[in-house]
């Protein structure tokens, strides 16, 4: 358990998407949901309810997000930011000539 806090404080300095990070945000909105989902059942509240909603959308809208980010870096479209910066730099260069 040890591993995967010392795995997720380095994904912070990551660039990207890891695993790790993508398994935390999963875990925190599970319990987010439960969290709501357990006020619901003891106090009965439009605005918790609302929220959960508004959480539930969110986690879907994210999970779609992560799954794009990983389709685009499966068909190599998705370019590094090493790529971006020798791009800008070429570009300037035939400008300058």
């Amino acid at each position: 358990m040890g591993n995967f806090f010392v795995d997720l404080w380095e994904s912070i300095f990551t660039p990207g998407t890891t695993p790790t990070l993508v398994k935390a945000t999963h875990g925190s909105f599970v319990l987010l949901i439960l969290s709501l989902l357990f006020l619901i059942w003891n106090a009965l509240n439009i605005h918790t309810v609302m929220l959960l909603i508004i959480a539930l959308c969110l986690w879907g809208t994210l999970t779609w997000f992560i799954s794009e980010v990983a389709k685009l870096k499966k068909e190599g479209k998705l370019k590094t930011d090493k790529e971006l910066k020798e791009e800008a730099e070429a570009k300037e260069s035939k400008k300058e000539q």
